[in-house]
């Protein structure tokens, strides 16, 4: 039973971390409808950008501002630059001009940074914590730490501020919102702010796991599950198909790995996404679309 929970629990946080990415697609595709591809390389862009600076000798706090201030921009460079200019065009053209920017993000890194392999020392050691006879990474209860600070935030954010019933009333109904007066721009102006932070938050985590490299990028591929699972719409899915996806690969690889070989926690959270896709199209949290004919 320790061993199950030792298990369970790491997933468990390791699940987190990739609700922080999905974070990111679900406040942007909740403001404006877009599937924002190019979230992994802004994960990217932040956490190369940050190393870089420490390395040319940034303090730590100066190198996290200076991050902060080219991911905002950045988010402002590419609301203002592109998808402004795409409003009301079909799904599929937003997606592809995202997959674009995420390719022009990824060169813009490495032009600036080059593309070498960095490693990033946060200053938490990722030792092992043993609490009533499980052992956990504090590593990665910090990064759970993190997350859960990081959601609060968003959530006060979201519910308590004039903004955040803004960006509600624009995922409800744009038109409606529209006509009361709420600046569409300018919200979508915030939620790519917001986004990019994250991202920021996301790539510090992340390259300080796997190491700042351009695979890095990658992670996106494994949020698809956790949106596809808890909502595309929903910050609150977003944590609990982490939550799932990190448990369910976590425990698959450990129970069912050893019967039909490894690397099942690489492809076992899209089978579980194909599952929800048919059985739940919308997640646990999403709404569905329901169109008058």
């Amino acid at each position: 039973m320790d061993f199950f929970l030792e298990v369970l629990i790491g997933g468990l946080l390791a699940g987190v971390m990739y609700s922080m990415v999905a974070i990111g697609f679900v406040l942007i595709f909740k403001a404006s409808g877009v599937f924002n591809f190019a979230q992994g390389s802004m994960v990217l862009f932040a956490a190369l950008t940050f190393v870089s600076l420490l390395e040319r000798g940034f303090a730590f706090w100066s190198a996290f501002a200076a991050t902060l201030a080219s991911m905002l921009v950045l988010a402002w460079a590419i609301e203002r630059g592109v998808l402004r200019h795409l409003v009301n065009r079909p799904p599929i053209t937003l997606f592809m001009a995202t997959l674009g920017v995420s390719f022009i993000i990824e060169g813009l890194a490495q032009l600036l940074w080059g593309a070498q392999v960095h490693g990033l020392d946060l200053g938490i050691k990722d030792e092992p914590l043993e609490l009533g006879g499980v052992l956990l990474s504090s590593f990665d209860l910090f990064a759970a730490g993190t997350a859960a600070a990081l959601v609060l935030a968003l959530s006060l954010l979201f519910s308590r501020t004039r903004i955040g019933l803004s960006l509600r009333a624009v995922a409800d109904d744009p038109l409606a919102a529209l006509a009361v007066g709420v600046r569409l721009q300018r919200i979508w102006g915030v939620v790519w702010a917001v986004a990019g932070f994250v991202s920021l938050i996301a790539g510090l985590l992340w390259g300080a796991r796997l190491g700042v490299q351009f695979s890095l990028s990658l992670v996106v591929l494994k949020a698809l599950p956790v949106l596809i699972i808890g909502g595309f719409s929903s910050i609150g899915g977003a944590i609990v198909g982490g939550l799932i996806v990190g448990a369910s690969e976590k425990l698959a690889e450990v129970y069912i790995g050893p019967l039909i070989g490894d690397g099942l926690e690489n492809w076992f959270p899209y089978v579980l996404a194909l599952l929800f896709l048919l059985v739940r199209p919308a997640g646990l949290f999403g709404e569905r679309a329901i169109e008058r004919v």
